[in-house]
């Protein structure tokens, strides 16, 4: 399965379905079934910024190093001025993401919290993720 490692409370945001889009500095080609996984890298709460996000957050207790939900990437958008411009009506989702000229705009559809959170080591980039299969 895909996989794309984001920071807390990042992670979380698009768990509970308060962020549908992913902001990163590159593009992919990628549609599909994606899941979402906590990292184990934590962010500063003295942030002001971590603090506004953590607050549109119904559980604030964070899941690090966890596969935490499933989700469609149905798109894979270029940011140009139009489309900065226009998301900056959105103030939940303009504040959610780095949304600047340049960047992409990973629109995810069909968000589910995964009922159990899977273990697993993070990466960069979309990565795969492959059970470890036990002998007893």
């Amino acid at each position: 399965m895909k996989v794309l490692s984001l920071l807390q409370p990042w992670a979380s945001l698009v768990k509970e379905e308060v962020k549908h889009i992913e902001t990163r500095s590159w593009k992919t080609k990628y549609r599909g079934e994606l899941y979402i996984h906590a990292s184990m890298r934590k962010v500063t709460k003295k942030d002001d910024r971590v603090n506004t996000l953590v607050d549109l957050l119904e559980d604030k207790e964070f899941t690090y190093g966890h596969i935490i939900a499933k989700c469609n990437l149905v798109d894979c958008i270029y940011m140009d001025d139009e489309y900065v411009a226009n998301i900056e009506e959105d103030k939940i989702e303009s504040i959610c993401g780095i949304y600047s000229l340049g960047r992409y705009a990973w629109i995810l559809e069909n968000i589910e919290m995964l009922e159990t959170p899977i273990q697993a080591k993070g990466q960069l980039s979309i990565w795969n993720y492959i059970p470890s299969i036990h002998n007893s």
